[in-house]
């Protein structure tokens, strides 16, 4: 609706100051020419708004000005209560203030929306970490946060999972990401986007020099690039399997990452049909899991892989003689 957009340009001129007319046209999903007719009635409604052109251009309110908004909605009144769990606001050592933040917002309501939002935050829980995830080591984030928000860079001892050496980098940083409980430190590296675990971090010193990201680039545009690398990573081994159907919700839930296709059904009663794709012919040991509920039907290099990784376990378990004394 016009109106919604209107008090959303409102907004966010108010917080961002000079925003330029594709930038607000991008992010209302309208076109600029729209957004130039909005301009115009916010200013026929006395809001003091100004448009520059040129390259250095954009819409700007007037110094100063300055409008206490509390119309909220009933649904936007619920949404500020459902929020991410309390274990990522205290790993920011910001616990404290989200509840004294929500305080303030629960007395800034419309009085008729209090209790619909007071319910929806005894009613509504968000927990992020995965089931059964274990403890996770502790991260420090304390100099990670000071880096991203004062737009400095980083030197960081940080360890790879498959090295016992931790190395040392000098980073880019644009920002934090909280994914299923675990912190990401996200930074460009050499103009390269990286991805740092923040409880992988042995060190981080922070630097005089001010961060030099990539010009335009934003943490979300980052993230979402190398979220689609971690999630799209094609593997060099395609395994067919079968999968006992009293497996095949497990199945799918531990090894939804390496499937390339749903399993489908070939009138085999009890079994259905899988394919995977794994990096390394070593991958493929995880299916030992399902014991004889999961049978590899291809490659022939995997099912010997299996058969080794069998035979060692078994041998591992055997009835041994004690030595006489």
């Amino acid at each position: 609706m016009k109106s919604d957009r209107l008090l959303s340009i409102l907004l966010l001129l108010q917080t961002r100051g000079r925003v330029p007319a594709h930038e607000l046209a991008d992010r209302l999903e309208v076109s600029v020419r729209t957004i130039y007719r909005d301009i115009e009635a916010l200013s026929t409604a006395g809001v003091p708004v100004y448009a520059e052109r040129g390259r250095h251009g954009g819409i700007e309110l007037l110094a100063g000005f300055r409008t206490d908004v509390t119309g909220l909605t009933a649904d936007e009144s619920r949404a500020l209560f459902v929020l991410a769990a309390q274990g990522a606001h205290a790993a920011l050592g910001l616990d404290t203030a989200i509840a004294s933040a929500l305080r303030k917002v629960m007395a800034a309501l419309p009085a008729p929306h209090r209790p619909a939002a007071e319910v929806t935050s005894r009613r509504i829980l968000v927990d992020a970490t995965r089931w059964k995830g274990g403890p996770q080591p502790a991260a420090d984030l304390d100099t990670l946060q000071d880096a991203v928000f004062t737009d400095r860079r980083l030197r960081l001892r940080y360890r790879h999972s498959d090295t016992p050496q931790a190395r040392t980098y000098t980073v880019d940083p644009y920002g934090l990401v909280s994914k299923a409980g675990v912190w990401y430190l996200v930074a460009d590296r050499r103009g390269t986007p990286r991805l740092f675990r923040a409880d992988r971090v042995h060190s981080a010193q922070l630097l005089d020099d001010p961060v030099r990201r990539r010009p335009g680039v934003e943490l979300a545009d980052v993230w979402e690039a190398l979220r689609r690398q971690v999630e799209e990573r094609p593997g060099g081994l395609d395994v067919t399997v079968r999968v006992h159907r009293d497996r095949l919700d497990l199945f799918r839930r531990l090894l939804a990452s390496w499937l390339v296709a749903p399993p489908h059904d070939d009138g085999d009663g009890e079994w259905v049909t899988a394919h995977l794709a794994f990096g390394l012919v070593g991958e493929s040991r995880q299916l030992l899991m399902f014991a004889d509920q999961v049978e590899v039907l291809a490659p022939p290099e995997v099912r010997d892989e299996l058969a080794r990784a069998a035979a060692s376990v078994t041998d591992l378990y055997q009835p041994r003689q004690r030595p006489q004394g």
